[in-house]
């Protein structure tokens, strides 16, 4: 049996930036293998580091992404009110720290106007058509997303519905959902 990470399994996050808005909304399961372990857990994290409200959506490791959680916030008190610096910060030490490296979980990060997704390969990308998503249900709910952005459905439906198909097609995707909007 190997010991490599298995991939994404567990979870799915979506970001829907729309109409002047930006919801990050993710689902509860957490799974062990083919076991599912808990179905409500809370996967979407308001911050306020510095009196300013970010909002992170997370897959992977939780205990991984908890301590890039925390460094995440580190990075925006010493840099209030530019997420992109602070999650290229990030970043960069995810990539070149011994032991942060070794975290396994991605990260999708707003603070209303910037939507971001940040990896442990150093990377920091801005999605086009104003969707992220991330997980093993992420590529289902972002088509589902994307062919619903020219609608007239504002972004908190738009990533309800996106996150429903997702779980109707990913079993390590359920419809429990944490949603915030910023």
């Amino acid at each position: 049996m190997s010991n490599e990470f298995p991939g994404w399994h567990g979870t799915t996050i979506i970001g829907v930036r729309k109409g002047g808005k930006v919801v990050v909304a993710g689902d509860g399961q957490v799974s062990l293998g083919q076991t599912v372990i808990k179905g409500t857990a809370r996967k979407v994290r308001r911050l306020s580091p510095g009196g300013s409200d970010v909002v992170v959506g997370f897959a992977g490791s939780t205990a991984d992404a908890f301590t890039l959680l925390e460094r995440l916030e580190t990075k925006l008190e010493a840099t209030p009110g530019q997420l992109q610096r602070a999650c290229v910060e990030l970043a960069k030490d995810w990539r070149t720290d011994k032991y942060l490296s070794k975290l396994e979980a991605m990260l999708i990060v707003t603070d209303g106007t910037d939507l971001l997704v940040v990896t442990g390969a150093g990377d920091v990308l801005e999605p086009e058509h104003d969707v992220a998503a991330i997980g093993s249900g992420g590529n289902f709910a972002l088509a589902a997303a994307r062919g619903m952005m020219d609608t007239d459905k504002d972004a908190e439906t738009v990533a309800r519905e996106a996150m429903a198909i997702a779980a109707d097609i990913c079993v390590y995707t359920n419809g429990r959902l944490t949603v915030e909007t910023i």
